[in-house]
């Protein structure tokens, strides 16, 4: 059990360190930090553990393209962007995955914040997932947290090619060369890590103060390989434009986590040519 709660706590702080960055971009008091005295607004007295909430050393759900994922993937049918009809939107949607599940796991107000499926300390495992903190949950679920709910038709579109198409793993990593299917968008930057691709869109500063151009970094915006569509390609998912581990974007937009702050609408036009 020792040896156990040692390797809880050396997870908590690759997770806290190597997926939040700094100490000053990190969960710990941030709004995703639901353990006692944390910056959460709902809260629970059940356990000091930050990560768990998302994240376990044993026993993680595989089914998430999300490192050691710690709960139930929802199975809530959602009701999608392109059932709009809208003429401007020339993208292909995949069904609701990859990353963008992971965060709809609470986002999407099915299930309690504190669902998991491994519980701290011994004999906490559940695979179709329990609360942390039962008692507190009435508290929990009042928050004003963001609560998509199963009508995703009024937020930015998710599980969408990016860019209209165009990109496959086919291409040669560097800046796609090719043609997209909108021409309004900035072309994305392809690498290939343990023989699998990668994109991203190089955010604004990168090559000078903001960091580097053309190697995919935390506050770039990042897109998530899928082959739903017949090809492997890039796609637009919630942590396109989300860091939920950093909290540190400057301003009123602190609490949505974005990877860089909005300002004159740069997270906007990192991909949008307007």
């Amino acid at each position: 059990m020792k040896t156990l709660k040692i390797l809880q706590r050396g997870l908590c702080a690759a997770l806290l360190l190597g997926l939040g960055g700094s100490a000053g971009a990190q969960i710990v008091t941030s709004q995703h930090d639901l353990t006692v005295g944390g910056g959460g607004q709902g809260s629970t007295a059940n356990t000091t553990e930050v990560c768990v909430f998302c994240h376990t050393p044993h026993g993680a759900v595989t089914g998430a393209p999300v490192p050691l994922w710690n709960k139930v993937l929802p199975s809530t049918s959602y009701t999608r962007y392109s059932s709009l009809n809208l003429v401007s939107f020339d993208s292909t949607e995949a069904p609701v995955g990859s990353v963008s599940l992971a965060c709809l796991s609470c986002h999407d107000g099915t299930q309690a914040m504190d669902v998991v499926v491994n519980s701290p300390g011994s004999g906490g495992y559940n695979p179709a997932g329990s609360e942390i903190d039962p008692v507190a949950i009435g508290v929990m679920t009042g928050i004003p947290v963001p609560t998509l709910g199963s009508d995703l038709t009024d937020d930015h579109p998710i599980s969408m090619q990016y860019g209209g198409g165009g990109a496959t793993d086919a291409d040669a990593d560097g800046t796609f060369a090719g043609i997209l299917g909108d021409p309004d968008f900035t072309p994305p930057e392809k690498a290939t890590i343990n023989s699998s691709p990668i994109w991203w869109i190089d955010s604004p500063g990168d090559g000078g103060s903001g960091g580097n151009a053309n190697v995919r970094e935390k506050q770039d915006m990042l897109l998530y390989s899928r082959d739903d569509l017949g090809a492997v390609q890039p796609f637009v998912e919630c942590a396109s434009c989300h860091d939920p581990h950093n909290s540190s974007t400057a301003g009123p937009t602190s609490v949505a986590f974005l990877r860089i702050p909005n300002t004159d609408s740069q997270i906007c036009t990192s991909c949008h040519l307007k």
